[in-house]
């Protein structure tokens, strides 16, 4: 993943709570607003995602893109940082409008949600990730070999 992917995620996130803080304060109900809500969490578990992947990179990650994933972590730990204020005022919004039971029935979504979309996209991203580095390694064994294949002809040519 690239660092301006996780800025495309907050930014977005930024947005939908901005959205939903002018929408309460021209008298909407969050209900009205749902779709940015559920964009919020969605973000959030990207980036959250894109965290754990930057402390986990794949083999190809590590040796080809190491700057790349350093950033990555920068990023994303000060995009977390910066979606736990969000939070907070996404819990506050709600618990404005329906209490802390609404906040309580909203985390519990937000699980199923995550548990969905950690089955489906983040698995499936996590293939990717095996997919690579399954060719990094066949590609650096046939590279491997071939040097030494080279090296043989190489002798053999000189010996005889």
């Amino acid at each position: 993943m690239e660092p301006a992917t996780i800025g495309l995620l907050l930014a977005g996130a930024t947005k939908c709570v901005d959205y939903l803080k002018q929408g309460i304060a021209l008298g909407k109900d969050i209900s009205e607003m749902s779709s940015q809500v559920s964009t919020f969490m969605q973000n959030s578990s990207d980036i959250e995602h894109m965290e754990k992947r930057a402390k986990n990179p794949t083999i190809w990650q590590s040796m080809f893109n190491s700057g790349n994933i350093e950033q990555v972590a920068v990023d994303s730990l000060i995009a977390k940082k910066k979606m736990q204020k969000h939070r907070q005022d996404l819990k506050n919004l709600i618990i404005m409008q329906y209490g802390q039971g609404g906040w309580n029935e909203l985390l519990a979504m937000e699980g199923r949600i995550r548990k969905e979309r950690a089955e489906f996209v983040h698995k499936r991203q996590e293939q990717r990730d095996k997919i690579f580095n399954i060719i990094g390694i066949i590609g650096l064994i046939i590279t491997i070999v071939g040097f030494f294949l080279l090296l043989y002809f190489i002798w053999k040519a000189n010996k005889g």
